[in-house]
């Protein structure tokens, strides 16, 4: 009985050290996972800031493309206005032919923004190139007639400062266009990149837990076979005990056996040698 309750213990006893063995496996690896939680964590952060800023650049170079276009379109509304004024005393004084210098510049501006954006075949490339070289042609002619006229020519030097100006604010419009595109682009990128961090981070997360949950179990496996080990201890221990005990009764049983036997005799009148007279002392009679 008592060996089999010590082999059961012993078993009990490496039973939760493999618990406790296991228990430290998987609260490293709790570890690991909310180590790279943590980091995947940070970098999500670090990319969102990243887009907000790229967003407030966005946002800070779409309102100068705004800001610009109200100019520019101011500037050709004047030159338009320049141009219309110029068109009423060319008309008054009959100058030049029927088709309004206004009307040149509009076809020339229009075609010229056609070759900048369109992609177009080589042919039709040339030909637009020619179009435009000839309206060219055609506006120095006509405004080199009208410059003869000292009034005419004081407005389209205004308007062509009108113009200029217009210009220079175009060319900011697409400036501020082609930067706010960039850090649209890049913001969008960005917050994709920190979707999918995000992601990995839930991920990594859930191992988490799935690790600190079979952690916990170990431990408590190994706390339930620790306290079955302490049962198993105070069982073997009362059983040593109880047998210690009725070990010692027997003794004292065999011991008081002879002692009444030693003093029999020695009511008969033999006499006592030291040994019988150490085992009545034993037996608590002398």
């Amino acid at each position: 009985m008592l060996s089999e309750l010590e082999d059961k213990k012993a078993k009990l006893r490496q039973e939760s050290f493999l618990y406790k063995d296991r228990r430290s496996q998987l609260n490293a690896e709790a570890s690991k996972w909310a180590a790279k939680r943590n980091e995947l964590n940070k970098a999500t952060k670090e990319l969102i800031e990243k887009a907000q800023e790229l967003k407030k650049l966005r946002d800070e170079n779409n309102k100068a493309v705004a800001d610009a276009k109200k100019q520019r379109d101011e500037f050709n509304e004047k030159t338009n206005e320049l141009y219309s004024k110029i068109d009423e005393i060319r008309k008054k004084y009959n100058l030049t032919g029927e088709r309004s210098i206004r009307d040149l510049r509009r076809e020339i501006d229009h075609l010229e923004f056609r070759q900048q954006t369109e992609v177009l075949s080589p042919d039709k490339e040339k030909q637009l190139v020619d179009k435009i070289a000839a309206l060219h042609a055609e506006f120095r002619t006509r405004k080199e007639q009208l410059e003869k006229n000292e009034e005419l020519r004081r407005l389209l030097d205004e308007a062509q400062g009108m113009r200029d100006e217009a210009s220079t604010h175009h060319e900011q419009v697409t400036k501020f266009a082609e930067l706010a595109q960039k850090y649209h682009d890049e913001m969008i990128a960005t917050f994709k990149e920190a979707d999918q961090t995000r992601a990995e981070a839930d991920a990594a997360h859930k191992e988490f837990v799935k690790a600190q949950e079979a952690a916990d179990e170990q431990h408590s496996e190994f706390i339930r076979t620790q306290r079955e080990v302490r049962d198993f201890d105070k069982v073997i221990v009362g059983l040593k005990k109880k047998t210690r005990d009725a070990k010692e009764d027997k003794a004292k049983e065999v011991a008081k056996r002879e002692a009444e036997e030693i003093m029999t005799h020695f009511r008969q009148g033999e006499k006592l040698d030291t040994a019988a007279l150490l085992r009545l002392q034993r037996a608590g009679l002398v």
